[in-house]
């Protein structure tokens, strides 16, 4: 069966750490309904975090699945640490301890699944983003630049496990979050966050050897023209909208049955 053959439509949710966007997608990837923004609430425990998306979904075409992208360590739909929704008020604020609790180990495929009554993909966000650039031959590398920095590895198409790049030390004592994540871009001006992005390239290329680098997100685009240069040609900016369209292909790559109950 081809990509998108027998597939009817897709609800793909981008959550983010300061906004959730969303749209329906038919199986070819091509958008139904235009693009969707809400600002993501705080504090926001995971029943309001699901309700939210039901809300959404209200204002589109009736989906057949839905694919959400999320931010964290998430595995087969659980979440394992989520860095952003079990704050206060958003990212870099306190940490609730409530909502630390609430939100280590929530099953949150099976939350969605049940909320919406329809087939649930919960992946992390990067992971949904990469399934709509990689090209599925040899080892590819997607990271997304945004409120801090997501990551996703695919061999040969498939998804690999899931490491929170994020919060490797990189310099300092700081982690990759921080490094180059947006209070740092702010702080900087998108010159010299850019030669850094450029230097954080360079360093990761001799741990992955990968055969191409997608560097995506909602900052990617900010990246000057003379550091994505020096990056080499196995370096691509791909577009943020990468983490709705790839809500459809997410599904083929992860090799995820369309009912987790099942």
């Amino acid at each position: 069966m081809g990509q998108g053959e027998g597939v009817g439509l897709t609800l793909a949710v981008d959550c983010g750490g300061g906004g959730i966007k969303g749209s329906v997608l038919d199986g070819g990837g091509n958008l139904r309904a235009p693009v969707l923004r809400v600002d993501t609430p705080y504090p926001l425990p995971p029943e309001l975090f699901v309700k939210m998306l039901v809300e959404l979904a209200g204002r589109f075409p009736r989906a057949d699945r839905i694919t959400v992208g999320m931010p964290g360590m998430i595995r087969h739909g659980v979440v394992v640490a989520t860095p952003h929704y079990v704050t206060r008020s958003g990212p870099r604020s306190r940490v609730d301890p409530d909502l630390l609790a609430e939100w280590s180990g929530y099953d949150a495929r099976r939350a969605v699944t049940e909320a919406f009554g329809m087939p649930a993909l919960v992946l992390n966000d990067a992971e949904v983003h990469g399934a709509g650039v990689v090209a599925g031959t040899g080892c590819e590398l997607v990271l997304t630049l945004g409120t801090g920095l997501g990551s996703a590895l695919f061999d040969g198409g498939r998804l690999a496990p899931h490491l929170e790049l994020s919060h490797a030390p990189v310099r300092w004592g700081t982690t990759y979050d921080t490094y180059v994540g947006e209070p740092e871009r702010r702080r900087l001006g998108d010159a010299f966050w850019s030669r850094r992005i450029r230097q954080v390239v360079d360093g990761l290329r001799p741990v992955f050897r990968w055969d191409r680098l997608y560097l995506g997100g909602g900052n990617s685009r900010l990246i000057r023209p003379e550091q994505v240069a020096r990056m080499g040609d196995d370096v691509v900016i791909v577009p943020n909208t990468a983490g709705i369209v790839g809500g459809v292909r997410a599904w083929q790559l992860t090799g995820e049955r369309d009912d987790p109950t099942s």
